[in-house]
Formats: C-alpha cells, sequence, structure tokens
C-alpha cells in the first residue's frame, strides 16, 4: 500500500515532520513494505518558514531591517538555491511577536522591514517571491514596504510622511521618482487565506487593528484612512482594489501587495502543497493521512485539510485526519470530504499532558487506523 502523510503541524506539540514520522511508525507495525512519502505541510501561518525551507532547498539569509515600530532587527527569509525564489513571511519583520503588549498599537507600526526583507531578496536575485502576511503588528496598507522600494507619501502641504496606519488619512500624493526598476521584473505570489475588504464594516481596521492594540476611536481614523489611501492609490496606479477579497488582509498589506508590486493573492496552503509536488506525490496513493492540533468546524475554510482534501479527492483518494481534538460533529466530518477522523487522545488528563503524550498517542492511532485497514 501506498500512505502519503500530510499534515499541518500540532501546535505546541508536535511538528509536521514529527507528526510523519510517528505516523510512519505506527503503519510499518502493521504494514512494514508500505510505501510511505511524509510531506509535512502549512497554510502560510506560524511554522510554514520551517515547512517550506525543505521543498524549496533554501538558505536563510538574515538581514539588518526595521522593526514594526522602527528599530534596528536581525531578520530573514528563505532564498532557493538557485537564487530565483524567495520565501518571505512578513511577520519575521512586521510582526506582533516582535513587540511588547504595551507596545502594540497599529496607528504607530510600519511594514517597512518587510520592504527591505523583498528588496533585498531582489537584490540577490530573486524572480519568483512568495510573501506570506500572516501575523502583522500593522495597519499601514503596504505604506511602509512601498516605503522602503523609494516610494514616499505626501500630505496635502507636500510634507512628507512617515509610513504608519496614523498617516493614511493624511496622504494625498505619491511620489516615485526613486523606485527601484527591479520590481518590475519580478513575479509574487501573496499567502492570504481571509476575504476581507480594505475597508468597511468588514475591513481591515474594523476586524483586525483592535487586536493589534488599536481603540474604538483609532479603529475610526484607521478605517477613514484606509478609504483616504485607495483613492489615492487609485489616482495614482488607476487600480481599484479597495473591494477585491483578500485586500484588508494583515492591515491592507493584500492591498498594497496588490498595488505596489501587481502581486496576485493565492491561497497559503496551495502555495505549500505547489512547492511540495503534492500532486505527483498523490500518484497511485491508496490513502492519505492528515491532521492538526483541532479538527473544527474553521478546518474547512482555507486551513491545511481543506487544501489535502480537495487535491486527494479529485485523484478520488480517501483521506484519514488524526488530530490532537476533534470538535466538528458527523455531518461536518462528511461536509469537508473526510472518510475517517479521530483524536489521537486515548486517556483523559491535563491539556499539558495530552501534549507530552501527543507523540505516543499518534503513533498508537496511527496503529488502530492500519489494523483497520488490514481487517477490512
Amino acid at each position: 500500500m501506498k500512505f502519503v502523510i500530510a499534515p499541518d503541524k500540532y501546535k505546541g506539540s508536535l511538528t509536521g515532520s514529527q507528526f510523519c514520522e510517528a505516523v510512519e511508525k505506527g503503519i510499518q507495525r502493521v504494514f512494514p513494505q508500505a510505501q510511505i512519502l511524509k510531506k509535512p505541510l502549512a497554510d502560510g501561518g506560524d511554522g510554514t518558514l520551517e515547512v517550506v525551507q525543505d521543498y524549496l532547498k533554501a538558505s536563510l539569509e538574515t538581514i539588518k531591517v526595521k522593526d514594526p515600530l522602527f528599530r534596528d532587527i536581525e531578520a530573514g527569509y528563505l532564498l532557493s538555491q538557485d537564487k530565483k525564489t524567495a520565501y518571505i513571511e512578513m511577520s519575521e519583520a512586521s510582526g506582533y511577536k516582535l513587540l511588547r503588549k504595551d507596545e502594540m498599537n497599529c496607528m504607530h507600526t510600519s511594514t517597512l522591514g518587510t520592504g527591505q526583507l523583498l528588496l533585498d531578496a531582489v537584490h540577490k536575485g530573486a524572480q519568483h517571491i512568495v510573501l506570506g502576511i500572516g501575523g502583522s503588528a500593522t495597519n499601514d496598507c503596504g505604506m511602509g514596504m512601498a516605503s522602503a522600494f523609494g516610494y514616499a507619501f505626501l500630505d496635502a502641504d507636500g510634507n512628507r510622511l512617515q509610513p504608519v496606519g496614523k498617516n493614511l488619512v493624511h496622504a494625498k500624493k505619491i511620489v516615485d521618482d526613486e523606485t527601484s526598476g527591479l520590481l518590475k521584473k519580478i513575479q509574487v505570489k501573496v499567502a492570504c487565506d481571509v476575504n476581507n475588504p480594505l475597508y468597511g464594516e468588514n475591513g481591515a481596521a474594523h476586524v483586525y487593528a483592535a487586536q493589534k492594540g488599536a481603540s474604538p476611536e483609532e479603529i475610526d481614523i484607521l478605517d477613514q484612512g484606509l478609504e483616504n489611501f485607495a483613492n489615492v492609490l487609485q489616482s495614482h496606479f488607476g487600480n481599484d482594489v479597495r473591494d477585491v477579497p483578500g485586500a484588508g488582509a494583515a492591515g491592507g498589506m493584500g492591498a498594497g501587495a496588490m498595488t505596489f508590486l501587481n502581486a496576485k493573492l493565492v491561497s497559503g496552503v496551495d502555495l505549500v502543497l505547489e512547492m511540495a509536488d503534492f500532486d505527483l506525490a498523490l500518484m497511485d496513493a491508496d490513502w492519505v493521512i492528515t491532521g492538526e492540533g483541532q479538527l473544527d468546524n474553521q478546518t474547512a475554510a482555507g486551513k491545511t485539510i481543506a487544501g489535502v482534501v480537495k487535491m486527494a479527492k479529485a485523484r478520488q483518494i480517501p483521506v484519514a485526519a488524526l488530530c490532537g481534538s476533534v470538535n466538528a460533529s458527523i455531518e461536518q466530518i462528511q461536509e469537508m470530504g473526510l472518510d475517517y477522523a479521530v483524536s489521537v487522545l486515548n486517556q483523559v488528563g491535563s491539556l499539558e499532558d495530552a501534549k507530552a503524550n501527543s507523540f505516543s498517542n499518534l503513533e498508537q492511532a496511527s496503529f488502530n487506523f492500519a489494523k483497520l485497514l488490514e481487517v477490512g
């Protein structure tokens, strides 16, 4: 039999590679001659950098950039061996993980550091860039990123604006006399799994800015700023991205990337599946085994398992999900397209106990699954 093991991580417990190892051990206790392909995956969020590094056969490039509050930090991105493809996670330079809780306020944060990472990759030869935009601390619509490329933003009096969220509402003109021509030669894909428009009730500010430290009054200012900035972008570039699904992702970075980089917004898990040559791995497979920390009603919304099921079902390959916990009804599991779904927990205990025993529990769950196949 041929098994393809294609999980996301168990957050705080197992990496995707550890999941693959545990499942392989369980299966081989029943089918020692089984062909097993291990394809750890991610959806563009935390942990994607480690997964992608192996598939791209990439090196980690580390440079000095500005953090969300313009302080010098070391941040890294991945560059493939042939230097033609770069994978950049916005959170490495512009993420909330870089700030203390009392520093969080997206009125004052910038995506400048992300732009510096992008520019460095281009200078080193990258022609194809994949940008993950999860975990941002910003709401500047890519203004900071564009500043790294040489764009300047002016207010009504011609004064140059600092590229932060609070200044979106003051922007009136874009100056691009000093922008790098290299940007016209690259192709950019943005890993984006949200559908928020740029502004309004479901836009970047109203949905996400509170968790980035903005007060209700500041959220209104940011929302007005995003609307104003959208008008400025349309006036300068002729592109209207305000209502494009995903434009409001990462504080408007979706709109900024589409405008300043001519980027295409795509599903994060679809990007990783492409890098992993997952379609090729599925050839002649008897089962796909996937999993994540918790299977719930969010799983179908752009998560790793949803991407795996979509590709497997196109080839009529059954899919089993071995998860840390299962919080979904029978109907929801069926709607997801899963043929088998189970929690790997085998005893009552604390969350800490469950995490500590994840590997052994997963190995046992895989063994039990393989025994069912053997009997069947």
